[in-house]
């Protein structure tokens, strides 16, 4: 069953510097929800806190009403949540299928013990995990790579297989950070069809994005950051009019313009 998570006024710091300012929204189980902004505006950092990556100083996150805050990222896999990165942490020197299979982490039964014995259990879970994983790869465009090494493909490919391996998982919530990055727009296409198709299969969706059409085609909601802090939150075609999105947007490219 779908997740909804829960932030309210989360903050972060690091030393004297603070990076995210009494942050609080709410994701409906089922939603496909944007998080965008100008690049430092805080949202992978917001990710990492939601993930167990980083620690939030105060604040309260939580997933269907249970707190997370400060839980550790295996421990969040096992509650239903999973993560892509924006660049993606691969074996490279193993195969696509194999890359995937590193996602069924918290599905194989037993214990460290069983694994390394292989019981006859261990065996029939990874089988039936090997099945699982073709399937998401054909689902989702990669089937003909399954078996080439993952250093064959390339970074939009690796992003494709992150996904993957995020799924076999089986997770109520999924954080995509900026998973079209580097993508050309016909593989655009591919990701938009894909993140419907998960959320039909009753996953919750938080997404990090610049690539503001797939947002635009993708998000009931946004919410926008600014400097660590929430600027509004609405639709995406709220949130592309809204003049203080705009203002924050124009002025980050004009800094970035006259550091040039």
């Amino acid at each position: 069953m779908a997740a909804r998570l829960t932030l309210q006024d989360v903050n972060l710091r690091f030393g004297g510097i603070t990076v995210l300012h009494d942050v609080g929204f709410i994701v409906e189980p089922g939603q496909i929800f944007g998080l965008v902004g100008p690049n430092g505006a805080g949202k992978t950092s917001l990710f990492n806190c939601i993930s167990g990556h980083y620690r939030p100083s105060s604040g309260s996150i939580t997933i269907d009403g249970d707190e997370i805050l400060g839980s550790v990222p295996a421990l969040l896999a096992r509650r239903g949540l999973a993560r892509t990165f924006q660049h993606p942490a691969l074996q490279l020197h193993s195969s696509v299928l194999e890359n995937v299979l590193l996602g069924a982490h918290t599905r194989l039964p037993g214990g460290p013990l069983e694994w390394a014995v292989r019981t006859p259990r261990t065996i029939r879970s990874e089988r039936e995990l090997r099945v699982e994983a073709r399937d998401l790869l054909e689902r989702t465009g990669l089937g003909w790579a399954a078996d080439l090494p993952a250093d064959e493909l390339s970074h939009g490919l690796h992003k494709g297989i992150e996904l993957c391996r995020a799924l076999l998982s089986r997770p109520r919530l999924l954080l995509l950070d900026e998973p079209a990055a580097g993508l050309p727009h016909t593989e655009v296409e591919q990701l938009i069809h894909t993140v419907r198709a998960i959320r039909d299969d009753d996953i919750t969706v938080v997404i990090v994005e610049h690539h503001m059409g797939l947002i635009a085609a993708l998000t009931d909601r946004v919410v926008v950051l600014d400097h660590g802090r929430k600027l509004m939150e609405g639709t995406a075609a709220e949130a592309q009019s809204d003049p203080r999105v705009i203002e924050a947007y124009i002025g980050k490219d004009a800094a970035d313009d006259d550091a040039a």
